[in-house]
């Protein structure tokens, strides 16, 4: 299931470094996941979805009954995978250098040039630009689908003993821009029971707000759902190892057979705040994850994991997800990394 938010307002993603006065532009997969179990729970399905996610994930032979891609640009016909934007995979992206578009300044690129380059086409630098305020790769003269915008405000004491001013870093969307994702049901069994729940836990974080600065009203967006098959899918080669392109923050299971000395892949540690009755705002135990747009390599589709990131003591687990959404691309594609840009485990190349 396709789902598109289409923001009514400005946005704060936080950053991984916490800065008031920064904003990160990809609303990752563990937050999806994480805002869509405080809906569940207000509507009622908490524990059924963690047992149907990830209290099951090890003992269901699909794994989870749902799992969720990251949040990713779109701008104009959202049918269009022109206007569909994702994190390339890192072993095709960036195309050879040009003397007209700096391929290396796009962190989102369109589906359409993603599905050339698996494919093994040449991406033609006509008519290609690089939006710099959003990182975006749009046909050359458009605007990107948002900027990054600082708005200020001040903390009034009630009782008057001050005021504190301060800034806070947001997204701006374009009208006719946003953000889209994918859900993933293990089965038709699993889309039947949590497919009209899912939608209406969608529906509720639309009004309430993803994100930070929610009091404030921001993080709201108008919320559409479609049934669109997966795009970009290739089949990978049975009994024998294949090349995922994740589109999801990734955290291996112990049932996954990756081939670590292959692919190429990057590394970020998330962290974050917990959100419940039980305790609020302490910091959760930080997880090193693989990123979007890495390609691993596999004997069968990665499965993942949720990894409970509660702080010693805490009264309840924390859940932090990790379950794979991933692409099988062709495992022949090669692009050379430079050595030394990640830290250890270091990008790989496929061969």
């Amino acid at each position: 299931m396709i789902v598109r938010l289409h923001p009514t307002g400005p946005w704060r993603i936080g950053p991984d470094s916490g800065d008031r006065d920064r904003v990160d532009r990809i609303y990752h997969s563990d937050s999806l996941a994480s805002a869509v179990a405080g809906a569940m729970a207000r509507l009622g399905h908490l524990e059924e979805w963690l047992d149907a996610t990830a209290r099951a994930a090890e003992l269901r032979s699909t794994g989870p009954a749902v799992r969720f891609g990251s949040c990713f640009p779109f701008y104009g016909d959202t049918s269009s995978l022109q206007t569909m934007l994702v994190i390339p995979p890192r072993s095709v992206w960036p195309p050879p250098a040009s003397s007209k578009v700096r391929w290396t300044g796009a962190r989102f690129v369109p589906m359409r040039v993603v599905e050339d380059l698996v494919n093994g086409r040449i991406v033609s630098d006509e008519g290609w630009a690089v939006d710099g305020a959003s990182e975006c790769l749009t046909p050359h003269g458009a605007s990107g689908p948002f900027r990054v915008a600082v708005r200020s405000s001040a903390a009034v004491d009630r009782l008057g003993a001050g005021i504190a001013p301060h800034s806070t870093a947001c997204i701006e969307f374009a009208p006719n821009a946003g953000l889209w994702t994918i859900a993933s049901f293990a089965d038709e069994e699993a889309q039947e029971q949590w497919s009209g729940r899912l939608q209406g836990a969608l529906r509720l974080l639309g009004d309430s707000g993803f994100g930070g600065e929610r009091s404030r009203g921001w993080g709201r967006a108008e919320v559409s759902f479609s049934e669109d098959p997966l795009p970009l899918t290739h089949a990978h080669a049975e009994g024998g190892e294949s090349a995922w392109w994740m589109l999801s923050l990734y955290h291996p299971g112990s049932t996954d057979s990756v081939n670590w000395q292959r692919g190429n892949y990057s590394l970020i540690t998330r962290g974050g705040r917990i959100e419940s009755d039980a305790g609020w705002g302490h910091a959760k135990e930080s997880t090193r994850m693989i990123a979007e747009g890495s390609v691993i390599v596999a004997a069968a589709q990665p499965r993942g994991s949720a990894v409970n990131v509660a702080p010693g003591n805490f009264p309840h687990p924390v859940y932090r997800s990790g379950f794979a959404l991933a692409i099988p691309i062709p495992a022949n594609i090669t692009r050379q990394t430079p050595a030394g840009t990640l830290p250890a485990p270091a990008a790989r190349q496929i061969t």
